[in-house]
Order: C-alpha cells, then structure tokens, then sequence
C-alpha cells in the first residue's frame, strides 16, 4: 500500500498520543529544522515536529541532502517513522519524509486557547467599561473599535515560545493580566486603577505586528527589528494623535507602561518601571506569563516519575508531586496524585 493512500487511511496521530515502538505516519508542521554532523562528519536533520497538542523532535539519518532539500521551516511534511525514547523523552526516527502539497486543514496544527474567544473579548470590553478617566477610556475605545486590529488581536499568539505560544494566546493573556490589574488595585488603593487596566489593556498590542502566525508562530521583519514593546508604543502613539485635549503627561505615562512592562533591560524593557503602576504591571505580566507557561511545561512532560525533563528557560528540574501529600481539615493525610492535584517546587539544584 502506498503511503498517500495510507494516509488517506489512517486518522492522525496526535503528537500528545504517540508513544515509544509505535509507527507514525501523518502530515506535522515543520517547527525548527537543524542540519548537523556525527564525530564521523555525516550529515543529520533534527526536526521539531508539531501539531495543536504539542511537538515532539525528530531525526533524518538517512538520505539526508535529498530529503533536506525538500523542505523548509514553517512547511507541512509528510512523514513516515518509528517512535522511540531518547533520554526520557519520545523522539522519532524518520526513514521518510515528503513536503505535503495538498491542502491542508489548520486546524491540525495550529494549537489554540482552551477558553472561548468571543466570550473573553466580551469580558474585555466589559472591563474597559470599568475605566473612569473619559481620556483613557476613549483611547481604549479606539483600540477596540478597530476592527483590523481587533481581528489579528483575537487570533494572535502573546509569544512565540514559552507562555500563550497559540491561537487566541494574547486575549487570553490579555484578560488575565487586565483582571488582576483589578484586583491588585483593589488591594492596593494608592495605585492609579484606570491608568494600570489601561496599561494591562494595551501592554501587548504590538505583538500583533510583532508575530506572524498562519500556521508556525515566526516573528515579522517589525518584530525582528523593533520588537513589540516598540512597536506598541508607537500603536499608541498614533492613536493619541486622532484624539483631542489628550493630556500629554497622561499619554507620556501610559507609554511608560508599555516600554518598562518587561522589567529589566536584560529581559527586553527599553526602560525600567519609574512608577507605582509600572512596577505593579510588570509583576502582574510576569505573573501571569510564568504560570501559564510552566503550566504547560508540567503538562507537556512526558518524562515517568516525579521530576520533569530539565527546563533550560529556569535552568532547573520542576517537582511534579506525583508523591505529594497535603493535610485536609480533618488533619488526614490526602495523597495529591490521588485527588488529581499538581504541585510546583521549583529548585535552585539538578
């Protein structure tokens, strides 16, 4: 049987479900491809091979110049292989491999937020309504009646890798920056509440022209060369320009927000939060973005045992808990794995 109606054949292979000794053939989105050479100076490709439910690497040992020459980064490849495990981790080895010419669905590859994307820029809006100050409000209105805008704003990723890295990513992140920009002012009364949820609001609006993202998450030339805390301000900036009376000291605020939201020169951040509101922004998306991506590290590893696969982004292994125990009110000892609970400990040693 040959593989093209093979494939026609078979259902795919989820990424999440391929598992050591199994043979997989399927269509998988080209994610990072890298040609190396063994200590016997023969030619490898390591590929990092996608769908919506993950990645998984891969290796060409075979054939390599005609099959590398096929494809690019970014393309759909047909593949046939075998699963196995490397270190603690599933790897397949590829004996065949074609660029796939035929359309495609997107909605195979392309990973997506779990939450329902409507209903989060409902909730959005809803939260703008919040915003008191008519100079803010008016300038986040510009934002969201701007329909080309709002369209690349609901399907963007908020980064390329590491946290939100999906469609829908940047609402999603997004919101939950802005809601607890809510709560960390109520908490905190000295804290200028519109100007911080305008601020959490519009952090991360240049990721729209920072990334491209059809199907592989790249970033754009704008993105390369300015990035999008740049580019963010300068949204802004534009849109301060079609508004009248703007108060100038307001608006040099609120692009502070944007440029110092990173924190630290060496993380990205033009400048380095001057004031409350930019410090309490910068912890909020940091917050948020470690979390949600380390969420997604624990889930992602396949690794047996209580530990994870060594997380090169914290330079650490992180506690899975499988033999956690916590005590309820009675004073009873629950075993966590039992009642589907997950902790994190990171540590500082391997």
């Amino acid at each position: 049987m040959d593989i093209e109606h093979k494939d026609r054949q078979t259902p795919h292979i989820w990424i999440k479900d391929i598992r050591e000794n199994v043979e997989v053939q399927g269509d998988y989105l080209v994610t990072r491809k890298v040609v190396s050479q063994t200590r016997q100076g023969n030619a490898f490709l390591t590929l990092t091979l996608g769908d919506r439910t993950g990645t998984v690497e891969a290796k060409v040992w075979d054939r390599v110049e005609e099959i590398s020459t096929q494809f690019k980064e970014g393309d759909i490849v047909t593949i046939t292989g075998q699963a196995s495990t490397y270190r603690n981790q599933i790897q397949i080895q590829i004996y065949d491999l074609k660029q796939k010419k035929s359309p495609v669905d997107p909605a195979i590859f392309q990973e997506s937020t779990p939450k329902d994307i409507p209903e989060m820029f409902s909730e959005l809006r809803k939260l703008a309504q919040r915003i008191k100050n008519p100079h803010l409000r008016a300038l986040i209105e510009s934002f969201m009646s701007d329909h080309q805008f709002i369209l690349q704003f609901k399907k963007a990723p908020a980064a390329k890798t590491f946290h939100h890295s999906y469609r829908g990513g940047l609402l999603e992140h997004t919101l939950s920056v802005s809601q607890m920009a809510v709560l960390v002012t109520e908490h905190y009364p000295d804290l200028d509440g519109d100007l911080l949820l305008s601020g959490a609001i519009l952090h991360d609006i240049g990721k729209t022209d920072e990334l491209d993202f059809e199907l592989n998450i790249e970033y754009s030339d704008k993105g390369r060369l300015l990035g999008h805390i740049v580019l963010g301000a300068l949204m802004v900036e534009e849109k301060l320009k079609t508004l009248k009376n703007f108060p100038p000291e307001l608006g040099l605020r609120l692009k502070h927000l944007i440029l110092s939201h990173h924190g630290e020169f060496d993380l990205g951040s033009p400048k380095r939060p001057k004031f409350l509101e930019a410090f309490a922004l910068h912890l909020i998306d940091d917050l948020d973005a470690k979390i949600n991506g380390l969420s997604r590290f624990l889930k992602d590893d396949r690794r047996e045992g209580s530990w994870t696969a060594f997380n090169n982004l914290f330079q650490r292994y992180l506690f899975k808990g499988h033999s956690a125990v916590k005590a309820d009110n009675s004073g009873k000892d629950i075993d966590a794995k039992q009642h589907g609970q997950r902790y994190l400990f990171p540590v500082h040693d391997k």
